[in-house]
């Protein structure tokens, strides 16, 4: 499997052009990337990252490219990052691994996303991977139950719970934020499910990645499969 993310990676390094400014992704195919990435600027490619989050940026300040923040420049040229869920719409769910805002940030900022995975993460309806939802603490019954109401008015239902790091303890992002993970099964109308999250005051942001990702970089045994959106 771990091959099979490299070769994604390395399929989507093949986009990537020199003088570029990118947005380095999280999780276990996108640190593949940034590694791949490392080499070529070693080899003399000149481009500058924001990663969007702290494990990612202890991975390129290791790999010695080049980071700068949204707050220096205006727009990205590129993203690339991975995914837990990818439908046929190109639609995602992200978050897994609790980088979710900063990820939706960045991919917002930039003119193209590249989403790599495993073909294991393409699914006919998004909603089999819990769906990541970035809270505040404060207020948490209240915003868990507005979330209930959006996720009924959305048609889809499901078992929430507040996700626990490895000390048991309630799971802080990077943004200093706490995620509930909705077990909804299937999500049929995920644009819908999304507006009505984003509704929500105690919601910083959720999982739900719409109409971001225009390529999609799947490996299989098979060899590698290239979606664009429709």
């Amino acid at each position: 499997m771990d091959g099979l993310k490299r070769q994604a990676a390395a399929c989507a390094l093949e986009h990537v052009r020199d003088g570029m400014k990118l947005g380095l992704g999280t999780g276990s195919t996108a640190k593949h990337f940034v590694e791949l990435l490392g080499e070529r600027v070693r080899a003399g490619l000149s481009v500058i990252g924001v990663p969007t989050s702290e494990a990612t940026r202890a991975d390129a300040v290791r790999c010695g490219i080049p980071l700068t923040t949204l707050d220096d420049i205006d727009r990205l040229d590129l993203t690339v990052d991975g995914a837990d869920e990818i439908d046929p719409s190109l639609n995602l769910i992200k978050g897994g691994g609790g980088a979710l805002l900063r990820e939706k940030i960045v991919a917002s900022a930039s003119d193209r996303m590249i989403v790599i995975a495993d073909d294991t993460k393409w699914v006919e309806v998004l909603g089999r991977f819990p769906l990541p939802v970035e809270v505040i603490p404060f207020g948490l019954a209240a915003t868990q139950r507005a979330m209930g109401r959006a996720c009924a008015e959305s048609g889809v239902s499901g078992h929430m719970a507040v996700r626990k790091g490895g000390d048991g303890h309630a799971f802080v992002t990077d943004g200093g934020h706490w995620i509930i993970d909705a077990y909804l099964g299937q999500i049929p109308d995920a644009p819908r499910l999304a507006g009505l999250l984003n509704s929500i005051p105690g919601v910083v942001e959720h999982g739900l990645f719409i109409g971001l990702a225009g390529i999609a970089v799947l490996a299989s045994s098979q060899g590698i499969r290239v979606v664009e959106r429709p």
